[in-house]
């Protein structure tokens, strides 16, 4: 797993829960080590062992870590980049949910080694979609559950999201846009402001 997203991981629990929280968490999950290094690449078996210290750790489950986890990705300040990069997929919620499958090489731009699983979206007549995730990594569907309910907000959406489960290295969202103007939603620029 490449350090980027264990690193993730650890800014969630740290920023989220504290860093004696993260601690207890590296100590549970017998890393032997508190923080990972970005660039480099880690055993899958090291992030598993972490998502299930966290999850025994906060007392939740691991789908609600990983939903947890992609709701903090688009909606800390301290992860503000990665909230632009799906931005720029679109002016409207139904924009950026065409953009999706665009994804891991818009990432790729920014970070070239960072594999993200690739995405279909298919839609079933007016604002009925369904999205499927193709990972070797269990989960990844629970962090678009946070992800698309947290830009659903930023975007000013109202949709309902299920998680329909899958097969080994497919997972499957349900999205029902409700309305596409229901609130405001948070202001976006495409130019970021320096300083």
């Amino acid at each position: 797993m490449h350090g980027l997203i264990n690193r993730a991981i650890q800014c969630f629990i740290r920023d989220s829960y504290g860093r004696e929280r993260w601690i207890e968490v590296t100590h549970l999950a017998d890393l032997g080590f508190t923080d990972f290094e970005v660039m480099l690449h880690y055993d899958d078996a090291v992030t598993e062992a972490v998502l299930k210290a966290a999850a025994r750790t906060l007392g939740v489950s691991r789908e609600t870590v990983l939903e947890d986890l992609g709701t903090y990705l688009v909606s800390h300040p301290n992860v503000e980049a990665l909230r632009r990069l799906l931005r720029f997929g679109g002016v409207s919620f139904v924009e950026f949910l065409h953009s999706l499958d665009e994804l891991p090489d818009r990432a790729r731009l920014a970070v070239d080694d960072l594999i993200l699983p690739q995405m279909e979206l298919h839609e079933f007549g007016v604002n009925n979609f369904s999205l499927t995730c193709h990972s070797p990594h269990k989960g990844f569907g629970h962090v678009m559950m946070g992800v698309l309910r947290t830009l659903a907000d930023d975007y000013g959406a109202l949709v309902f999201l299920e998680h329909l489960g899958g097969k080994p290295g497919i997972e499957v969202i349900e999205i029902t846009l409700i309305e596409t103007a229901f609130s405001a939603g948070r202001s976006f620029e495409l130019g970021a402001r320096a300083g």
